[in-house]
């Protein structure tokens, strides 16, 4: 019971830092993720003085973050997706999510560890953890600003589907990398057959994760698709959806095996897609709930972030967080640059003026957050990762975010 009591108290506490997060959003006129994390700083702050402890740590948040709050979030960008116009970029933003997260992933880790430069204490690992991190890019600034600014649809759903794909291969990476570095951590070292076995395995594992997840998503889409046709009620349908979202993660990660994002995203594609024709019955009002989901947990997330921040991070890793800034932005332009014209083999053209706003709008959030907040503080460089990934979202959201709606208004996008 008492338990139950602490968890209750610690989400009130942070629905109260999300709600005062909200607020200072409104009052700087600024967007809702700038003020949650301010909050979350101002939060950290006060606790102190008040000699009050929450018991909310960076370690125990993981589980909170990747099967609770990424679930929801996934679920309605997936849902607000036109099936049509997905299917159309569907190439390119598969070329982009795949082969372009893995060249910027790549990319990012040779940046960040020659920048650093240090093997003894940030070695290839580290720097291909950051690299794996960095390689997820979170779009709800830059979407946010394309819907007000009536931007292209086509453009909107190229953005928000290539996030949402690349946020599973990026995933997939960071864990792949992380088996290795903890078993590094715990025998000293990698022996040579065990790194060529992962790498000569990678394809392999990330297939069935990646296409285990494509079809585990679309048969829980399927089944809820049924399920809401048989029950013919507005209330169960929206109940059967939230069902779906957190069931089909849980699903794919913890009984399959599989990718749990790509799971929800083809849960909700599909379902969206089979009841088209029932959708003024019984999904109108789905978009309200969604949308005050969505805007609470990302509220959440962005606390949870200012609370883990500690000033410690500014004064002794700055360097390592320009390197990260630097890099994540350089590797995100090439990998769009280097494979934006190959997307006529395999779909629409990309437009030019298209290939800047996917350069800069590749903006690092909720993912890279929720992974970095799952390192080991075993591992001896952990720190160092969390302050670079920390300073490239805190980039991400007072530059890169601030800016894009000038971009997109100059590009004419």
């Amino acid at each position: 019971m008492e338990g139950v009591t602490t968890l209750v108290g610690q989400g009130l506490y942070m629905a109260v830092a999300a709600v005062a997060g909200l607020s200072i959003a409104r009052i700087l006129k600024r967007d809702n993720t700038l003020g949650c994390l301010i909050a979350g700083v101002l939060a950290g702050m006060l606790l102190p003085v008040f000699d009050y402890d929450t018991g909310l740590r960076a370690e125990n948040l993981q589980q909170l973050v990747f099967f609770v709050i990424l679930p929801v979030l996934i679920f309605d960008s997936a849902w607000k997706i036109d099936p049509d116009k997905l299917f159309r970029w569907l190439g390119p933003i598969l070329l982009l999510a795949t082969l372009g997260a893995l060249i910027c992933a790549l990319i990012t880790a040779i940046l960040v560890y020659y920048g650093i430069y240090h093997p003894s204490g940030f070695p290839w690992l580290a720097a291909l953890l950051t690299g794996a991190i960095l390689a997820a890019t979170d779009p709800v600034a830059i979407v946010a600003r394309l819907r007000t600014t009536n931007a292209n649809e086509e453009l909107l759903t190229l953005v928000e589907g290539e996030s949402l794909f690349n946020d599973a291969v990026a995933i997939v990476l960071f864990s792949l990398v992380l088996g290795i570095a903890s078993h590094s951590a715990m025998e000293g070292s990698v022996a040579t057959g065990e790194a060529i076995s992962g790498a000569g395995g990678f394809a392999l594992y990330f297939a069935v994760v990646f296409f285990g997840g494509l079809a585990l998503g679309s048969l829980c889409g399927l089944v809820t698709a049924i399920v809401i046709l048989f029950l013919r009620s507005a209330g169960a349908a929206l109940m059967v959806l939230v069902l779906a979202a957190f069931g089909s993660f849980y699903l794919a990660e913890h009984v399959v095996g599989v990718s749990g994002i790509i799971a929800v995203v083809l849960c909700a594609i599909v379902a969206r897609a089979c009841l088209r024709e029932q959708y003024e019955t019984y999904l109108s009002h789905a978009e309200p709930t969604w949308e005050w989901l969505s805007l609470l947990f990302n509220a959440l997330i962005f606390v949870i972030m200012g609370l883990v921040i500690t000033f410690e991070m500014f004064s002794h890793q700055w360097l390592a967080m320009i390197i990260g800034i630097v890099a994540a932005i350089g590797a995100r332009g090439f990998a769009v640059f280097l494979l934006a014209p190959f997307a006529r083999y395999v779909g629409p053209p990309i437009p030019a003026n298209w290939r800047l706003i996917l350069s800069w709008g590749g903006l690092r959030g909720v993912i890279a957050v929720a992974l970095v907040l799952s390192l080991p503080t075993e591992l001896p460089y952990w720190w160092t990762v969390q302050s670079m990934v920390f300073g490239v979202v805190l980039f991400s959201l007072l530059v890169q975010g601030t800016t894009s709606t000038r971009l997109i208004r100059k590009l004419g996008s």
